[in-house]
């Protein structure tokens, strides 16, 4: 284990207050975004200035946006257009505003990342971080009868899509192998050394315990990696040495369901990191994995600071 700490800090403010000015109009109808400070703590712990950064599943760009301001180039893969085309916006955004980094984004299936990305940048990354898609009833937001007028409290921006092979609508099963594929991709990615950072967190699903964390530790070994550091990230804040819980209300709402069927849960107030490095010298290659679809274009190299391109999205399905 590191001599880091394993306790990140990384909710001294609200999730809305880390992205204020730094994300453009949009951003927050994303239903999972990564937490700001949680990216910005990962980035600044395993790299140094002008290191690359990697994000295989985006969103709308939180690591890119992160990795910018603190000198560091990034590259972003995001399945959705939607997602990809906020992504983009934010790290032309971020670009405009600082003097320190650079970003690129493609839409495309991460489980090509390698056709995806300039083949320059093969085992050149420094750093990935990333999450994948988990627990449909931790996202979303509301909005109740006092601010509405309406009877009822109404759910709103909490599907990251409608589409079908969108891997947040997949089994359990099927993420896990869809993941697995991605990790072994980031593995030929990464520099020798590099370092791949997951966060996720377990739920429940009718009472059962989904252990995402060591269902995703697993599936990093499966593609090669080597376990380093479990951490932890705090969702809460810190205010004179006790957390201050920020729960969503559909954190609220599960807890007390589940506590009136004698289900004892509490609000979980972190996420788990899992740390992974690629062997410095291995002769062992990951576990091979399948990977469908048609052979896409490579991503061309550009000069330009910040460049969007989006692939042929029927070779992914």
């Amino acid at each position: 284990m590191s001599l880091r700490e394993s306790v990140w800090n990384t909710a001294p403010t609200s999730a809305p207050a880390q992205r204020t000015d730094r994300y453009v109009p949009g951003s927050n109808t994303h239903p999972a975004k990564m937490l700001p400070a949680i990216a910005a703590h990962a980035i600044r712990t395993y790299t140094q200035p002008g290191d690359l950064v990697l994000d295989p599943m985006c969103g709308i760009g939180t690591t890119l946006v992160e990795a910018i301001h603190l000198g560091r180039h990034a590259l972003g893969v995001e399945y959705e257009s939607r997602w990809a085309r906020l992504a983009h916006a934010n790290v032309a955004h971020t670009t405009q505003h600082t003097q320190r980094g650079s970003g690129q984004v493609v839409c495309g299936d991460s489980r090509q990342l390698t056709q995806l990305i300039d083949t320059n940048y093969r085992g050149k990354i420094a750093l990935v971080v990333t999450s994948p898609p988990y627990g449909r009833s931790v996202h979303g937001h509301v909005r109740s009868t006092r601010e509405t007028g309406d009877h009822g409290v109404v759910k709103k921006h909490y599907r990251y899509s409608r589409d079908p092979h969108n891997l947040a609508h997949v089994s359990t099963d099927q993420l896990l192998d869809a993941f697995t594929q991605i990790l072994t991709q980031c593995h030929t990615m990464l520099r020798p050394g590099g370092t791949a950072v997951v966060t996720t967190r377990p739920w429940r699903t009718r009472g059962e315990l989904i252990d995402l964390p060591s269902a995703v530790l697993a599936a990093g070994q499966a593609a090669g990696l080597i376990p380093a550091e479990r951490c932890v990230a705090l969702l809460a804040g810190i205010r004179n040495n006790r957390l201050i819980a920020r729960p969503s209300f559909f954190q609220m709402k599960n807890v007390r369901d589940a506590r009136r069927q004698g289900i004892p849960l509490h609000l979980v107030q972190h996420e788990d990191v899992l740390v992974l490095t690629r062997p410095q010298h291995s002769n062992v290659a990951p576990r091979p994995t399948a990977c469908t679809g048609r052979t896409q274009r490579p991503l061309q190299r550009t000069t330009t600071r910040c460049s969007y391109r989006q692939t042929d999205r029927r070779s992914n399905r």
